[in-house]
């Protein structure tokens, strides 16, 4: 029996029959839609919680504390699983093995070792080559630099993987799935600060990663926590900016493009991830990962339950 692989869904709104592909797509853009407003709703309504306790209003986001700012993601994260799992398992009529919490823990770990490790390395070899330097800082916070790793790693690899990847899986097949999810990440960061057409291929290359992680055990957990380590890594632990952003900023380390080096060999201003370096680890990283999932079986669609 497979035990690896994604279970996308065979009743309800993805049944077999007639124009199920654009049923799929359908299903898609509104689970993406209640996922994204599930979380601002839940994140908003947080601070706002929080704001009446200390007896002040709420304006902003940006406005508020930090640690509240780190509560309020971490409480829109679980309130937007927990209304996709809701989601599917009404649309869909099946148990959401997907958000199994058994392996949540060593999972999420493995994932982050997996994401740091691998952006350690990019690093390091930007930095014996010569193309960036390192140097020690004052650590200047902490709940930022979380907030926005818990944010963007939930965020994006529930939509990339639970929604977007496997409806389009389910839509097309499991090779147009790969693509066309690996295109869009690539292409939704091209209007960040110092993203160029190499930028958005690094991040092409790297789609492997989260993607094959989440092939080999149909659940999100591995991938959220490779997201994270690779985001924090970069941002907080080495002090550069993180797809072009400096949100993550405030650690031990802080990582300069050495002047004089071309954008595609150090990064750039768009950080380590934009690097020649990024795009061949990034690529023998998905490579391999895909090809353990290919040889575990995870390219095959997971029997359904109810």
């Amino acid at each position: 029996m497979v035990t690896t692989g994604v279970e996308l869904g065979n009743a309800r709104v993805l049944a077999p029959g007639r124009l199920r592909w654009l049923r799929a797509l359908g299903w898609m853009a509104l689970l993406a839609v209640l996922g994204v407003a599930t979380f601002n709703v839940a994140a908003d309504t947080t601070l706002r919680v929080a704001a009446m306790a200390r007896g002040a209003h709420f304006t902003t986001r940006a406005a508020a504390p930090g640690d509240a700012r780190l509560a309020a993601v971490i409480v829109g994260s679980i309130a937007m699983l927990l209304v996709y799992g809701l989601a599917v398992r009404l649309g869909e009529k099946r148990a959401v093995r997907e958000l199994a919490l058994a392996w949540f823990v060593p999972e999420i770990l493995g994932g982050l070792a997996i994401g740091g490790v691998i952006m350690a390395a990019i690093i390091g070899a930007l930095a014996a080559a010569g193309m960036v330097t390192i140097e020690a800082a004052p650590v200047a916070h902490i709940s930022q630099s979380l907030k926005e790793t818990i944010q963007s790693s939930v965020i994006e690899e529930t939509l990339l993987r639970l929604v977007i990847f496997r409806l389009l899986w389910r839509a097309f097949g499991v090779w147009p799935a790969l693509g066309l999810a690996a295109l869009l990440f690539g292409a939704l960061h091209l209007g960040n600060p110092g993203a160029t057409v190499f930028s958005a291929l690094c991040l092409l290359a790297g789609e492997g990663i989260g993607a094959g992680l989440y092939m080999l055990t149909g659940r999100p957990w591995l991938s959220i926590g490779m997201h994270a380590g690779w985001n924090f890594t970069q941002g907080w632990v080495f002090g550069s900016a993180v797809s072009g952003v400096g949100f993550f900023a405030g650690g031990p380390l802080i990582t300069r493009p050495v002047a004089g080096v071309a954008p595609f060999l150090s990064g750039g201003g768009f950080g380590p991830e934009s690097s020649l370096s990024a795009l061949i680890l990034s690529l023998v990283a998905s490579v391999a990962i895909l090809w353990l999932a290919w040889v575990r079986g995870g390219f095959r669609e997971r029997a359904a339950s109810v």
